[in-house]
């Protein structure tokens, strides 16, 4: 499978490519959002995890011999059992992850749905300029080599996702959609981001979730079409309204007050990517590391939409 570093650079050349244009943040959605109540809610109440419980099951998951010991290093500032609280996650849930990247939660997610009788259902993304000649269907077979162990990670559906797609799942029949550190992406191709919520809304439930982890931009402004993988707040919750979710909570979980968000290689420069030469550069040894390690990964925003109804 593809790493997130060859992925990101193949969707930076495909983009420049096709001569894509930059998505304008102050377009009338996000104008609105900016001065909406729920930006104002995000910004002012901090809300936390709600009625967060003991979840045996889920703490068995995070121990599991499944997750390596760089995923493990990273719950420090992951926050998993937190995160899926305030996400609404519980046993026997059907869980839809975009664009799982390394697995960071396929291997929490999976197992946790193995053992409450749930559903796992992940997308194979294929918007990367290489859709022909199978090349969807060659990256769902390397991915489900990789999570072909049935007794850790139980029968994972998955969903591949191209320009084609017109159902991630059965309509309606999903508990929680999870987008975690992948919007910045879908806006580097107009109209990308509202397409992949909108079919993120017709799988939800009445009732299901929506749970974002992005990048946050704030209090900065969003530069450009958030080439440097940082979002604003209010783009996130201008596109969600207009799939037709209603903003239902934020989180300061993921905060890191010590992120600048003006690193030269954007927020790939921080852990765990650590990046120190350009895009397609081989790694610059003379590149001084120490104050990007000390900060850590990025600061996050963490928030919840509700699909009406249910």
């Amino acid at each position: 499978m593809d790493t997130g570093f060859e992925v990101r650079v193949r969707r930076r050349l495909w983009a420049g490519a096709m001569g894509l244009a930059l998505v304008a943040t102050g377009g009338g959605g996000v104008a609105a959002a900016q001065s909406s109540p729920e930006l104002r809610s995000a910004q002012t109440h901090k809300i936390s995890a709600p009625n967060v419980v003991d979840d045996p099951v889920l703490v068995e998951v995070l121990k599991g011999a499944q997750r390596p010991e760089a995923d493990v290093k990273r719950d420090g500032a992951r926050h998993p059992v937190d995160s899926l609280a305030f996400w609404g996650l519980r046993p026997g849930a059907t869980v839809l992850e975009l664009f799982p990247g390394a697995g960071y939660w396929t291997r929490i997610l999976a197992p946790y749905a193995a053992r409450t009788h749930g559903r796992y259902i992940t997308t194979v993304s294929a918007l990367t300029g290489d859709e022909k000649d199978g090349a969807i269907q060659a990256r769902v077979d390397r991915f489900k080599a990789r999570w072909a162990d049935r007794a850790v990670y139980g029968d994972i559906t998955y969903a591949p996702l191209g320009k084609a797609t017109t159902q991630l799942a059965a309509p309606g029949s999903v508990d929680l959609v999870l987008t975690a550190r992948n919007i910045h992406n879908l806006l580097w191709e107009p109209g990308e981001l509202d397409r992949t919520l909108g079919l993120a809304f017709a799988a939800l439930k009445p009732g299901g979730y929506l749970a974002v982890e992005e990048h946050r931009a704030d209090p900065r402004a969003q530069n450009g079409d958030a080439r440097d993988g940082y979002v604003a707040t209010s783009t996130v919750i201008a596109a969600a309204v207009r799939a037709g979710f209603t903003f239902d909570g934020a989180s300061e979980i993921n905060a890191n007050p010590k992120d600048t968000k003006d690193h030269p290689f954007g927020v790939w420069t921080l852990p765990p990517e650590r990046q120190s030469a350009a895009d397609g550069k081989a790694p610059d040894p003379a590149f001084d590391r120490a104050k990007y390690d000390a900060i850590g990964e990025s600061d996050r925003m963490t928030l919840r939409f509700r699909k009406p109804g249910g």
